[in-house]
């Protein structure tokens, strides 16, 4: 344990005074409700970026430390240090009234909230800040942006990654650079609001028991039950619900939570109730039989086809995936990023479908890797004007587009490798290896956007229904039970879905990752929503899209991740829809309470 004065600490630009505490915790593993902190870092600085204190300490988990090779911290070299509760005081004390830093700072902010709790204690952070996020909208020509090789970058100076107070002395240094290239482009910091959180925070569920077979349709008239079939129960039952669906279970049915066109079979003694259930099994034409019919077809379920066994899952991962296929053809924008501004929704959205059709990528925001602006009517009194002129950025006219032949080459650090631009319905496959099986997809928006925005996830099978509620991963509960898929907060403008493809069941067939505006707002007037994916930890972004072609739509589908064979694919979607979240959530098989 060790507390002395910072050696060094960044020192904002104007606009950026707060006072900052720079966080890094080493763990267990990577769910804060079951992992433990094994030991961390706190550094303080003021708004001026005086450093004020340092605070590192090892801490006595209680539980196995996990992957040693990754941490070094073995339970020999944990033996005899404080328990978190020991500390609980100081690191509040550090922390309370500054912004808390980190680097993917919702892994650190979740992990501290729940070893607080665990001490029945608040922890006492109001606001965050991640730097990965930050420099997302930065886009430094770094390879990835990954903790140390941004510390390079912005020469934070070498230290020993995965080492909480190396970590934490790095994250300073990058912080001090991301703020000067965030005030060069006059960028508002993604701060995240941190309010204070139940003990426990959101509790783990319990998992469902996974149908192991395939959907073989509806049940014909007078059976039989095969295994697979998807079976709901509405209304009263003589059997006790829950012993009626263990023993459908048990049988290898599917027991699905709603009804929606691809239910084998509804049980219920009174078709006629005018439950949600029955009235859609109504509509759909779902077969509707009897308790005692159901326990009849029970004793003679017959034998279903299995999901197919993904392939090199026993080795520790998906196996890679083939050579990308279906990638949109270079064009003569490849190596630019432009943002549109000014002009009409129709004629914006026209634009930017321009710029990618030429291979271009539209930008959502201005960042560093802007190479050109697009100016349509009304441009000049757009607020970023100002800054771009200062940027010295070429601002075009429309007609710029009609001469791709003649647009020569934008600034060498602009011709960097940057990610695949996908237009709305564009594939492409990814490199996942069992080394990079985890992976993100990050929605961006106009920071200035004055409406709440929910990313969602489902997860679903081959007839794009979840197996259960807890497959949607939304703000209300944002991991899965199994901590496959989760999503993270970023910022005021941004969340990511990190997906775990190694750990998803093989009844998962497609990850489809959405958008929801609650409220008179319509994606219209929110404006363009743009998708990064790449391999989770910072690592290089691999594809992008940009989706605003919505007008009336309060949904929107963003994109997928899908299985194709061994491998996975992308594909950039874009569809919208009329009808809130609710009603999005019911098209994907989830119970929503009328």
């Amino acid at each position: 344990m060790l507390t002395s004065r910072v050696a060094s600490a960044p020192r904002p630009a104007s606009g950026y005074r707060h006072d900052w505490a720079f966080v890094d915790v080493e763990t267990s593993g990577l769910r804060a409700e079951r992992d433990r902190v094994l030991s961390l870092a706190v550094l303080t600085a003021g708004p001026d970026g005086t450093p004020e204190a340092e605070y590192t300490t090892l801490l006595d988990p209680g539980c196995d430390p996990g992957p040693v090779h990754v941490h070094g911290l073995t339970a020999e070299r944990l033996r005899g240090a404080p328990q978190f509760e020991q500390v609980a005081g100081r690191v509040a004390e550090l922390l309370r009234g500054r912004v808390m830093v980190a680097h993917n700072a919702q892994f650190d902010y979740g992990f501290l909230a729940g070893e607080f709790a665990r001490a029945g204690l608040t922890l006492p952070v109001e606001r965050r800040l991640c730097t990965l996020t930050l420099n997302r909208r930065l886009a430094p020509p770094t390879p990835d942006l990954r903790l140390g090789t941004l510390a390079a970058h912005y020469g934070a100076g070498l230290f020993r990654a995965h080492d909480a107070l190396e970590d934490a002395k790095a994250l300073a240094g990058v912080l001090r650079g991301s703020l000067a290239a965030a005030s060069a482009l006059g960028l508002p910091l993604p701060l995240v609001a941190c309010p204070p959180r139940a003990a426990g925070g959101h509790p783990p569920r319990i998992p469902k028991q996974r149908c192991a077979f395939l959907s073989p349709g509806r049940l014909p008239s007078g059976g039989p039950l095969v295994q697979g079939m998807k079976i709901a129960v509405t209304g009263p039952t003589a059997t006790p619900r829950e012993e009626l669906v263990a023993r459908a279970v048990a049988a290898g049915l599917n027991v699905m939570g709603s009804v929606s066109r691809h239910t084998s079979v509804l049980v219920a003694d009174d078709a006629g109730s005018g439950s949600a259930k029955a009235r859609r099994a109504a509509a759909e034409g779902v077969p509707v039989i009897g308790e005692r019919e159901f326990a009849r077809l029970l004793g003679d379920v017959r034998p279903g086809t299995p999901h197919e066994p993904v392939r090199g899952a026993e080795g520790g991962g998906p196996v890679p995936a083939p050579a990308a296929k279906r990638r949109p053809p270079a064009g003569p924008l490849g190596s630019r990023r432009v943002l549109v501004l000014g002009g009409t929704h129709p004629e914006a959205v026209a634009a930017r479908t321009r710029v990618v059709a030429l291979g271009g990528a539209a930008a959502v925001n201005l960042s560093a890797t802007v190479t050109d602006v697009l100016a349509l009517r009304g441009a000049r009194d757009d607020r970023r004007m100002a800054r771009i002129v200062a940027l010295e950025l070429p601002v075009r006219d429309p007609a710029w587009l009609d001469a791709p032949d003649r647009l020569g080459l934008p600034t060498a650090s602009a011709r960097r490798a940057a990610p695949v631009v996908l237009p709305r319905g564009a594939v492409i496959d990814l490199p996942v290896t069992p080394d990079t099986a985890r992976w993100t997809v990050t929605a961006a928006w106009a920071q200035a956007a004055s409406c709440e925005v929910d990313v969602v996830a489902f997860l679903v099978d081959e007839d794009g229904q979840v197996a259960c509620d807890e497959d949607m991963v939304f703000y209300g509960a944002p991991e899965t039970s199994d901590g496959a898929v989760r999503l993270s907060t970023d910022g005021p403008a941004e969340q990511t879905v990190a997906i775990d493809l190694a750990a998803l069941p093989a009844a998962v067939r497609r990850v489809t990752v959405a958008a929801a505006i609650d409220g008179a707002v319509r994606f219209g007037d929110l404006g363009p929503i743009e998708i990064v994916a790449g391999p989770a930890g910072g690592g290089t972004p691999v594809a992008q899209a940009t989706v605003d072609a919505a007008t009336t739509e309060r949904t929107l589908l963003l994109g997928e991740l899908y299985r194709r064979g061994p491998s996975w694919r992308l594909r950039a979607v874009g569809q919208g829809y009329d009808f809130g979240l609710d009603g999005l959530a019911r098209s994907f098989g989830v119970d929503v309470e009328e």
